[in-house]
């Protein structure tokens, strides 16, 4: 029995130090958790003080790099559901997308609050943006010639 023990508790360790950790252990879901106890704007809809649950769904790809999670909040007047996604740039995680979802109301993107608190911004596409000017160099040449060798082709 201790044998079996022993072995279960070896393997627990591997697989921790090899990234297999809870999902409220994420390092986007810690700072999604911080950036919800504070906000103000969240306080304000789910009542202070906001409690988080270490219940996590979703996933976490540690090798795509691509993560998309979810967990409760709530607070002295209403519940909701908190939505974090992320991306995961030469092995540290970053916050891409932040809101709160409460129960009987619109979401609430907290992302720009999250980018305001850390300094952390992460270009998004604007498909209205003007085209950047093109940089300062050399026209392209007038004609090309390309010569092939004779014969059919691969002989």
């Amino acid at each position: 029995m201790l044998r079996i023990s022993l072995a279960a508790v070896g393997l627990a360790v591997i697989l921790f130090a090899a990234g297999c950790r809870p999902l409220s252990q994420h390092p986007i879901v810690v700072e999604a958790i911080e950036e919800v106890r504070g906000n103000t704007r969240v306080a304000d809809v789910l009542g202070a003080p906001v409690t988080c649950s270490t219940a996590v769904r979703g996933t976490a790809n540690e090798t795509d790099g691509i993560a998309s999670l979810q967990f409760d909040a709530s607070g002295s007047k209403s519940k909701g559901v908190v939505a974090v996604e992320g991306k995961k740039t030469r092995d540290e995680w970053g916050v891409t997308m932040l809101e709160l979802r409460p129960t009987g109301s619109d979401k609430i993107s907290l992302t720009a609050d999250f980018e305001a608190r850390t300094g952390t911004d992460t270009p998004k596409f604007d498909p209205g943006a003007q085209p950047a000017s093109p940089a300062q160099s050399s026209p392209p040449p007038g004609d090309i010639e390309i010569v092939l060798p004779p014969g059919p082709p691969g002989q």
